[in-house]
């Protein structure tokens, strides 16, 4: 079976962790260790931010952002639904109402118009989803953010190296939300990290990684253990010196994938509007019509030939229990329809070119 998403490692990674362990200092009592450190400079560096704070998960990273923004009870937080529940979660956590809207059929990305029409005066940050890794329209965003006085807070979980008019994602709202789990474009195993230009978001984002503290036993502020070993924060500088290389590979396979799959009928290829280029998280396709069933059913049959094709996201947040239950009905036909016709295949770089072509077949002929 050719995975939807595959580690690449080899004796770097773990000649690194290797050392970690040989030194015998596995973490901080502060979260600022030396390998810590080391990789949230080198972060900071590669996305072209002031600051970077890393954390142990993208979902710690996402929380703590709204914490260091000051989002709380009684606020609102403009989410999009079509993504993976942790964007939400965050909010909920912090005590806030996410408020979902639409998105753009096209880019799946949250909708700006949208955004602005949901805007109220409890509304406090959006969170725009860089969704399969391709940032959203964050240029119309930051615009709406700025005239209603919002934080913005991308969630890039996905997008490690995509860019937007020549600036990466993490560098294109107020702070940046990265997820290195071990299906992401470079991973850590687990782990998170923020990053951002503002000294005080920078300051507020350390304390709350570490239960508030702003020195030793003086906590100033409301925090959590959001730590990251030092193990990881080294296997992580390592595959941050690998990620140009990872995300060349994921371009040419998608580009591969275009190219064969160019005019095949029943399915709309990817989108990437002019002055973007798309980390390639995975390669999404959407039928152009018909139900979930027809979608799984085509789903099942390229299964069946070894590739492990996937949906992301078959059911919408706005459309789980809990969040229906406590947050509100909504209706949103963009998103329910995607959610009915995408599925994804693997572009990571552990596939070969014999691969590729493997992938591209089994679609193609499952189509037909």
């Amino acid at each position: 079976m050719i995975p939807i998403n595959k580690i690449v490692m080899d004796a770097d990674e773990i000649r690194a962790a290797v050392q970690v362990l040989r030194s015998g200092m596995l973490t901080s009592k502060s979260g600022s260790g030396p390998n810590v450190m080391r990789f949230e400079a080198a972060f900071s560096d590669y996305v072209g931010t002031k600051y970077a704070v890393a954390v142990n998960s993208g979902t710690s990273a996402l929380h703590a952002a709204l914490v260091a923004a000051g989002v709380g009870a009684g606020d609102e937080v403009i989410v999009p639904s079509f993504t993976f529940v942790a964007t939400a979660e965050a909010v909920a956590l912090s005590g806030a109402k996410p408020v979902f809207v639409d998105i753009d059929p096209e880019m799946y990305c949250i909708d700006p118009s949208e955004v602005e029409r949901a805007i109220t005066s409890r509304t406090k940050a959006v969170i725009p989803v860089h969704l399969y890794g391709l940032t959203a329209y964050m240029d119309r965003i930051m615009e709406i953010a700025r005239d209603n006085n919002l934080v913005v807070i991308e969630d890039a979980a996905q997008a490690h190296g995509a860019k937007c008019d020549g600036k990466l994602s993490g560098n294109l709202g107020d702070m940046g939300c990265f997820s290195f789990y071990g299906g992401k474009n470079m991973t850590t195993g687990e782990g998170g990290m923020v990053t951002t230009n503002s000294a005080e978001f920078y300051n507020a984002l350390k304390a709350i990684r570490n239960h508030g503290e702003t020195s030793e036993y003086q906590s100033a502020m409301i925090g959590h253990n959001y730590r990251m070993p030092e193990i990881e924060a080294a296997i992580g500088f390592v595959q941050l010196s690998k990620l140009p290389k990872f995300l060349e590979s994921r371009r040419r396979n998608a580009k591969a994938f275009s190219e064969i799959l160019d005019n095949t009928a029943g399915v709309n290829l990817p989108s990437m509007p002019s002055g973007c280029e798309h980390s390639w998280y995975v390669y999404t396709l959407r039928l152009q019509g018909g139900s979930a069933s027809k979608r799984d059913k085509i789903l099942g049959m390229i299964r069946r030939k070894h590739v492990d094709a996937r949906v992301y996201y078959p059911r919408p947040i706005h459309m789980f229990h809990y969040y229906r239950k406590n947050f509100g009905a909504y209706k949103l036909p963009k998103t329910e329809a995607a959610a009915r016709r995408v599925f994804s295949i693997p572009s990571h770089p552990g596939l070969t070119e014999s691969d590729v072509e493997r992938v591209a077949s089994a679609v193609k002929t499952s189509l037909e």
